[in-house]
């Protein structure tokens, strides 16, 4: 039996960024850790009573490692990942019940931890300032990268888009309809410049259009393809098939999608708030993402530049080969261990 006890709760979720997180660094970490998790969906008010009411009694005597943003409060003799406290600088994106929470557990969780890992330098800063902890309880750990984007087969990406029905020719964003993700100010910027790339069509990869409609979405402008949920083994090929990735978000903790498209091969566009212009950092186009003609400009000229684009490609593959998630994993155990 290990010292260190995950707490995996999120584990019940589907497969997306938090999820991912501890997928990769369990994978890496298996000998040093054990996992624990409730027996049904983590969501929801029952994840939340199972994490404070049972989990304490599973951690006793043991370290216990909170890798997804909350933690039991009754649990000193731990150490909680907080990716982003989105929920505290923006409550207005979140249902009143949620924010609400959040905001009561994160500053009484941070202080009441051994340590808190994040994930980007920005995120350090925004839980300093709401919670009031010491800057040296904080560490900094960089997400990584699957290997899979930086080794794709060719011939595999004209089967991918044969088999999903995309164009030959596309620029790609990931998201959802969530007002962090901005998609509305992309959908204006492409309605501007579709005329002049009547060839390209935009991707939206993550979300269907009924998920859309029911986020209040009324209209999708002409040249855009929602293509619902993309699996993890298919979203290297989803990358490294598109002529340009724009990543027009307003708030990230880290923000993997850049780096992921720039691992593939593909010249990015990325938006200049929170921790994205530190992640990105030189290997991507920056951008205003609250303006339409930036974004609309942007895309424009990595279509019509084709040394741009040369450059992009080069500098981001680069760039994102100092990202990955055995360093990562590394680093996550260090901290661990030193607790122990």
């Amino acid at each position: 039996m290990s010292k260190i006890l995950a707490n995996a709760r999120i584990l019940r979720m589907p497969m997306a960024g938090i999820p991912r997180y501890l997928t990769e660094l369990i994978s890496r970490m298996k000998q040093e850790v054990d996992l624990v998790m409730p027996r049904f969906l983590e969501g929801g008010l029952y994840g939340h009573l199972w994490e404070q009411l049972i989990l304490p009694s599973k951690a006793r005597n043991r370290l216990l490692w909170s890798p997804a943003n909350t933690g039991p409060l009754t649990v000193s003799n731990q150490v909680v990942t907080i990716h982003d406290i989105s929920p505290l600088d923006h409550p207005e994106w979140f249902r009143r019940s949620y924010a609400g929470w959040y905001r009561y557990l994160i500053p009484k969780l941070a202080k009441r931890v051994r340590k808190i890992i994040t994930v980007s330098n920005f995120s350090k800063e925004r839980i300093l300032l709401h919670t009031g902890v010491r800057e040296d309880k904080i560490e900094v750990i960089p997400l990584g990268i699957s290997g899979e984007f930086f080794e794709i087969d060719h011939h595999a990406i004209d089967a991918y888009r044969q088999r999903v029905g995309l164009p030959e020719k596309y620029v790609l964003t990931v998201g959802s309809p969530s007002p962090r993700k901005n998609l509305s100010t992309l959908f204006v910027a492409w309605e501007h410049i579709y005329s002049k790339i009547k060839d390209f069509k935009l991707v939206v990869a993550g979300v269907s259009r009924k998920v859309f409609s029911q986020s209040g979405f009324t209209k999708i402008p002409q040249g855009v393809s929602l293509l619902g949920f993309v699996e993890d083994r298919d979203l290297p090929l989803l990358y490294a098939g598109a002529s340009i990735f724009v990543f027009p978000s307003v708030y990230e903790g880290f923000g993997l999608p850049p780096l992921e498209a720039m691992a593939a091969g593909v010249p990015v566009i990325a938006s200049n708030l929170a921790s994205i212009p530190e992640v990105v950092g030189n290997a991507a186009l920056l951008i205003n993402p609250y303006d339409p003609a930036a974004i609309g400009d942007a895309i424009l000229r990595i279509v019509e530049d084709d040394s741009l684009r040369k450059d992009l490609i080069s500098s981001g593959k680069e760039h994102a080969s100092k990202f990955n998630w055995d360093r990562t994993a590394e680093q996550t155990s260090i901290v661990l261990k030193s607790l122990l």
